[in-house]
């Protein structure tokens, strides 16, 4: 298990957390063969935690106009432009193997404008990324351009939203000094 490079709040063991949290740990860690450091950097505050996790599942699981590997794309391009090293890297693995591309997350994190994406994609990511840096310029404008590419109000409402709660999750993986496990680095590269 890949720790922080330098720990600024203590890690909990999985046998003290609440059931709960313990149950959910164990169950992520079964599927893919680790716990990802940020069920244990977050673990440091269980409400929190529950809070968080809540709002990412209702986020990135919903059934709505994106599919998942959209919802990815958004959380790598926009944590690529809020410097998170660890969201960038995790959600990139979960984005190359929901999209079934080896070469996707790593053409989005560098410049999602010269991915082999759609144009429909393309303005999904230029919303989330006014979103995420410029919140207070977004104008009708903008709504406008969005839905001519097919998005409806509970779509750009789930762009802007996980744009939202990602910038959150960016601020706090850098301040707490969360490092992606090492096994998200060579996830969905190669074929099994």
């Amino acid at each position: 298990m890949t720790q922080p490079i330098k720990k600024r709040f203590p890690t909990p063991s999985i046998d003290q957390l609440p059931e709960d949290i313990r149950t959910r740990l164990l169950a992520v860690q079964e599927k893919s063969g680790f716990v990802p450091n940020v069920f244990l950097t977050l673990a440091y505050r269980p409400d929190e935690f529950r809070a968080f996790f809540a709002y990412h599942d209702a986020l990135m699981d919903r059934d709505s106009g994106l599919t998942k590997a959209e919802r990815e794309m958004i959380v790598v391009a926009t944590s690529s432009a809020n410097q998170c090293h660890y969201c960038v890297i995790a959600h990139g693995a979960i984005l190359r193997i929901r999209a079934k591309n080896p070469q996707i997350a790593d053409q989005i994190a560098v410049n999602y404008r010269k991915a082999d994406i759609t144009p429909r994609q393309r303005a999904m990511l230029d919303f989330a990324m006014k979103v995420s840096a410029e919140a207070h310029k977004i104008s009708e404008a903008d709504f406008a351009d969005i839905a001519a590419h097919g998005f409806s109000d509970d779509d750009i409402w789930d762009i802007a939203a996980i744009a939202a709660f990602f910038a959150l999750s960016n601020r706090m993986a850098n301040v707490t000094g969360m490092r992606p496990n090492d096994e998200f680095y060579m996830m969905g590269r190669l074929p099994k």
